[in-house]
């Protein structure tokens, strides 16, 4: 990377796809972890793993609404003969100290609670007198108000096995196994399981704050009024979904005019609350290169290996790139082209990666695959470029969707797979195997 604020390369020099990308996940570092409570943690990758320090369940509990036995005594019983058995008193869930069940005895019990010291087996409320027909809870209710219960006796239908209708302490997780390894990203059932084993808080890397911003004085948000040569901007709200998608924080800003000074004073702005920034627009070779200007004054140039690297790229579409770092942070800029498939594209390969890098993931790459090619005509490409070609993938076929404009955007929201043709292929026939990049 230059020391220099930005550097443009030469304009017959083209960066490979591979360099390029190595380029920036050489400069991206993954982000300091801290501690975290829970809630604060989901998305958020684990950096060391999690042993459990108290089985789960904690101790044997019912999995049924019913009665504590000991097997001996139902063995035999049935509609006819049933086993009529003293109920020595009720067990709660989160009930401390549970009655004893001896011989000729039972406990009514309640799902989640605490198998009582002498029952081997709980028997389901519906194969009782007390079930009356009903379903477990309220059939638990009304058994209370039957006259057996004021006899303080439950008849018995059918016979137990032991262990029936039990869940034995640790057959979740033991104590002293590992819940979580490093390096899971903690999604909703991850986090249930650290609640379970009693887990409030969580060493973690945080989500990367990614704050993206469109450039073009022809940019309009979307409800206004469309003027005279003026389009939507699109591009910001893409690219701060897929942030959002890749697992970050995004933040959109406003499309930003072709003004230099303006440009810079809003990334500026934006540092404090950036671990990357990502422009779109004005990259390319030509009269209203804002982002190469601005940039050239926003870039520290007496912090050794602070500045951004403008590129072109051997790769259709998404020629014109930007890399490096800014501000006494270092912050990573991705500086994308403007047309909205261009800026995609990009992101997928470039952005997204980096974004996973910052989580400290080890795989930060969307899955590929190889597929036949479903196609009417042959794909054609430029010699020396690496073509990115839309396309839908299914049942180890995909077909291409659009054209090659970089400005078809419905083509691409029809899209969930990049079709990828090598830098030395002009030509992909119909039915040969090509590289996919899955999306979904």
């Amino acid at each position: 990377m230059s020391s220099a604020a930005t550097r443009t390369t030469g304009q017959d020099h083209l960066w490979s796809v591979d360099d390029h990308l190595e380029d920036i996940l050489a400069t991206v570092r993954p982000l300091e972890p801290i501690e975290l409570q829970l809630l604060d943690a989901q998305g958020c990758v684990l950096v060391e793993d999690v042993m459990v320090p108290v089985s789960l369940p904690p101790f044997d509990n019912s999995s049924m609404d019913g009665y504590a036995v000991r097997v001996a005594d139902v063995a035999g019983a049935s509609e006819e003969y049933p086993a009529v058995l003293a109920v020595v008193g009720d067990v709660a869930a989160g009930q401390a100290k549970p009655p004893y069940v001896g011989p000729g005895q039972a406990a009514r019990i309640m799902t989640g609670a605490p198998l009582p010291p002498g029952a081997e087996a709980v028997v389901p409320v519906e194969r009782t007198d007390g079930g009356l027909g009903e379903g477990p809870v309220s059939g638990m209710r009304a058994r209370s108000a039957a006259p057996e219960a004021a006899s303080g006796q439950v008849q018995v239908h059918r016979p137990a096995e032991a262990r029936a209708h039990v869940r034995a302490k640790g057959s979740d997780v033991k104590a002293g196994d590992r819940a979580l390894e490093a390096g899971t990203i903690l999604g909703p059932p991850q986090i249930g399981l650290l609640a379970a084993i009693g887990r409030g808080t969580v060493r973690v890397r945080p989500r990367p704050r990614v704050v993206v911003l469109s450039t073009g004085s022809e940019l309009v948000q979307p409800d206004e009024e469309l003027g005279a040569g003026q389009i939507y901007d699109s591009n910001s709200f893409a690219l701060c979904a897929a942030a959002r998608d890749a697992g970050a924080i995004a933040y959109r800003v406003g499309a930003v005019a072709d003004d230099a000074e303006t440009l810079r004073a809003t990334i500026e702005d934006q540092l404090i609350r950036a671990d990357m920034l990502v422009t779109t627009g004005g990259v390319s070779v030509g009269a209203y290169d804002v982002v190469k200007e601005a940039l050239s004054s926003v870039a520290d140039e007496d912090e050794a290996g602070s500045g951004i690297d403008f590129r072109k790229l051997a790769m259709q579409p998404g020629k014109p790139q930007g890399f490096g770092t800014i501000g006494p942070d270092h912050t990573p800029l991705l500086a994308l082209p403007g047309n909205p498939v261009s800026s995609y594209v990009s992101f997928e390969l470039f952005v997204r990666p980096a974004i996973r890098t910052l989580m400290g993931l080890k795989d930060v790459h969307r899955p590929t695959t190889r597929a036949t090619l479903k196609a009417d005509k042959a794909l054609t490409s430029p010699a020396g470029r690496r073509q990115f070609l839309r396309g839908t993938y299914a049942e180890g076929e995909v077909t291409p969707v659009g054209g090659v404009g970089s400005h078809l955007v419905a083509a691409l929201a029809q899209a969930d797979a990049l079709i990828v043709v090598p830098e030395d292929d002009t030509s992909v026939e119909p039915g040969a195997e090509v590289e996919v990049v899955l999306l979904g």
